[in-house]
């Protein structure tokens, strides 16, 4: 199979791109480096893989690009964590639908001649935002109250582009939602601004990364969002990898949407407890709460059942796993000044 991913030098694309190549697969990666910058990658010298340095958003080349490919994978995206919602809600919603819009017409080009089998949209969790049944299933998006936020209105705009050009055009999709991605590759964005967390200023926007610079940073008491309630799902990247590369294989998941995710809650305070013993030992373990933002969501709990049933996949790496990769790549970063 020969796949375009757009986004390729992207955070979980980073994962989806090296999953795809051990098995076997063609991939063509399309990215303009607009969040971090040129990063290197382990495959890039793969023979299988092809770097084209543009923009999502020009259609023209992405119709050229999509015109031999079996799939394309939606994965371009302004992204970010909380502060994101806040400091970017216009661009947020504008260009990604820029960015859609663009893959979207390459893709219907592409199926139109006939040589498309399918798009895959990388959607969110945050497509549950205003969820009220937990766990949460597939489906669940088209009954609850709309996200809030504008990343979680516009992820369901995605999932609604995929229906609707099947529905005009017979563009086959798979739908998938990632949970709470955690892994290795995350840099400081370039647009990010200096927020402030306690005596520290955050390097990173998702809850993970962000906790083990302060607590590497030697923070005490440690800053954290809200009173640490808040219960996540945190996937390993790796995981998440497998589990879109099965359903881009399976014809069972042709049309259909997936929860893709640990089935293991965690709240934000025992993450925290997890990672300050991970590197503090038997250090006692203090903490504040600073103020959460608006959007951050008080439970984000996916029901599992459809992947495990339908695709096979369930994802088998434990948070205590991830954070003895998380934590040594952070710390060499931060030694290589990565993340000033």
């Amino acid at each position: 199979m020969k796949v375009l991913v757009t986004g390729a030098a992207g955070f979980i694309s980073g994962y989806l791109v090296q999953e795809l190549l051990d098995h076997g697969h063609e991939v063509v990666g399309i990215d303009n480096f607009s969040k971090y910058g040129p990063v290197a990658k382990s495959y890039d010298g793969h023979a299988a893989y092809r770097l084209v340095e543009g923009d999502a958003k020009d259609t023209g080349l992405l119709t050229e690009l999509a015109a031999d490919v079996d799939q394309v994978v939606a994965g371009a995206a302004m992204i970010g964590g909380i502060s994101y919602f806040h400091e970017f809600a216009y661009d947020l919603i504008a260009e990604n639908e820029r960015i859609l819009a663009s893959t979207f017409d390459a893709a219907i080009a592409a199926h139109r001649r006939g040589s498309l089998e399918r798009i895959v949209v990388l959607s969110s969790s945050m497509v549950y935002e205003s969820a009220t049944v937990f766990p949460t299933p597939e489906g669940a998006q088209l009954t609850s109250p709309p996200p809030v936020s504008t990343y979680g209105f516009q992820k369901l705009s995605s999932e609604f582009f995929a229906m609707g050009a099947h529905e005009q055009y017979g563009l086959l999709y798979t739908i998938l939602r990632p949970f709470n991605c955690v892994g290795i590759g995350e840099k400081r964005a370039l647009r990010d601004t200096d927020v402030m967390s306690g005596n520290i200023k955050l390097a990173l926007s998702h809850v993970v990364p962000d906790l083990v610079n302060k607590v590497l940073q030697g923070q005490d008491p440690l800053h954290i969002l809200g009173d640490g309630s808040q219960v996540r799902h945190y996937t390993y990247g790796g995981d998440l990898a497998t589990g879109i590369r099965m359903a881009m294989e399976s014809s069972a998941a042709v049309n259909e949407d997936f929860n893709l995710s640990t089935a293991q809650s965690t709240t934000v305070l025992d993450l925290a407890k997890l990672i300050w013993r991970k590197i503090n030992g038997d250090r006692p373990f203090r903490h504040v709460s600073d103020p959460p933002f608006e959007h951050d969501v008080q439970l984000r709990v996916p029901d599992t059942t459809k992947a495990r049933e339908v695709l096979g996949f369930e994802a088998i790496t434990t948070l205590d796993d991830m954070l003895d990769e998380v934590i040594p790549w952070i710390r060499d970063e931060m030694e290589a000044g990565a993340l000033a």
